[in-house]
This record gives structure tokens, C-alpha cells and sequence, in this order.
């Protein structure tokens, strides 16, 4: 039997073969991985309160109300079961979430209006304290706007109740909260610049 010779044309079309081969797979992860962060968006309800000012009284007020509206949306928000669900209650509750806040800057001795309402807004790639990272790109979240709103603002994660929550996750499958809790900073910042590029970030 005659012994199969590898010329240089057949390495280089071996070559070629195994870098395609090594595109497509990266391709194909990256699309998985595109589709996954789309699925934790879908299934987050974000809370985004702006501040008056920059202040250091108003970022503190900013953080009284945020308390006091942690503490009024989570008993509501709690027993959804879904984010469809959940959008639904947020919606219901902004009446009640307002007026919390409006209790919150009473008690502070401050007189700003407060408005909450519910909106469909990019957030960047939010890395938490927590142990919690999200993707960047469009989600529903419950916006609180204190005064003209003009300061730094404080987000987190309404539904699923993640807030206060310690490393884990709190979605139903088991891939978002890998997601959520793993080591993917340089893909996160791979997606936003895509998205910034793409002008999905607009």
C-alpha cells in the first residue's frame, strides 16, 4: 500500500481547513452567547433612580429612596413567577412606588417632585458589588426621577430580586445564572462594543 504523501498544497488546505473550522466554532459561540445575554435581558425588569443633583445630599436622598422603593416593589414583585407577570405588577404598583418615595423625601425634610414610571432604556455593562454582572443593551426597568434628575444615578435589578441578593442569580435557568455570576467581562465588552458599533446602543 502506498504511503499518502503530505505535499505543501495539501497542508496548506489543512490549514485552511482547521483555521475555518476554528472560525466557524467562534462564530457559533459567539452567537450562543449573543442569544444568552437577549434571554437575560428579556427577563429582567431593572430599577434606575436618578438623584436631583450630584450633591451629597441629594445622592444620599437618592439612596433614602431607592430604599423605600426596594421595600414597596419587592413583596409586589415577589410572586410573579415571570417577568411578564412582573412587568405587569410594576405597572399596577407605580402609584405606590411613587408615593414611597415622595414619603422618603418628606421624611428627609426635602420638597423635590417624584416621578415613576416604567421605560425601555440601554444600560452599559453594570458589573455589581455583589458578585453580579449584566450584559449591556435595552431593558424595561422602573425609572425614579427625582426633582430634574440631573445627578448620578443607581441602578439594580427589580425582577428577579437581585438587588440585595448575594452572588447566584435569581433567574429560572440555570444558564442565565451562570451568566450573571461567571467570568465573561472581555465577551460583555465584546457585545457592548458590538452593539455601539451596530448602533444598537442608540
Amino acid at each position: 500500500m502506498a504511503k499518502r504523501v503530505l505535499t505543501k498544497k495539501n497542508l496548506v488546505r489543512l490549514a485552511a481547513a482547521l483555521v475555518l473550522g476554528a472560525l466557524a466554532a467562534a462564530l457559533w459561540q459567539g452567537i450562543a452567547f449573543a442569544r444568552l445575554c437577549a434571554q437575560v435581558r428579556r427577563d429582567t425588569l431593572r430599577l434606575h433612580v436618578l438623584a436631583a443633583s450630584d450633591s451629597a445630599e441629594d445622592q444620599a436622598l437618592k439612596l433614602q429612596v431607592r430604599d423605600a422603593v426596594l421595600a414597596t416593589a419587592a413583596p409586589l414583585l415577589a410572586a410573579s413567577g415571570d417577568t411578564r407577570p412582573a412587568l405587569a405588577a410594576a405597572a399596577d404598583a407605580l402609584p405606590a412606588l411613587e408615593q414611597a418615595a415622595a414619603g422618603a423625601i418628606r421624611a428627609a425634610g426635602e420638597d423635590w417632585p417624584v416621578q415613576a414610571r416604567l421605560v425601555r432604556r440601554y444600560f452599559p455593562t453594570t458589573d455589581y458589588a455583589n458578585g453580579l454582572t449584566l450584559p449591556a443593551g435595552w431593558y424595561d426597568a422602573v425609572q425614579v426621577e427625582i426633582g430634574p434628575a440631573a445627578g448620578h444615578n443607581w441602578f439594580c435589578v427589580l425582577y428577579p430580586t437581585l438587588c440585595e441578593a448575594a452572588a447566584g442569580g435569581g433567574y429560572a435557568r440555570p444558564e442565565e445564572n451562570d451568566l450573571v455570576v461567571g467570568d465573561y467581562l472581555v465577551r460583555f465588552a465584546a457585545l457592548e462594543w458590538w452593539q455601539r458599533l451596530t448602533g444598537q446602543a442608540e
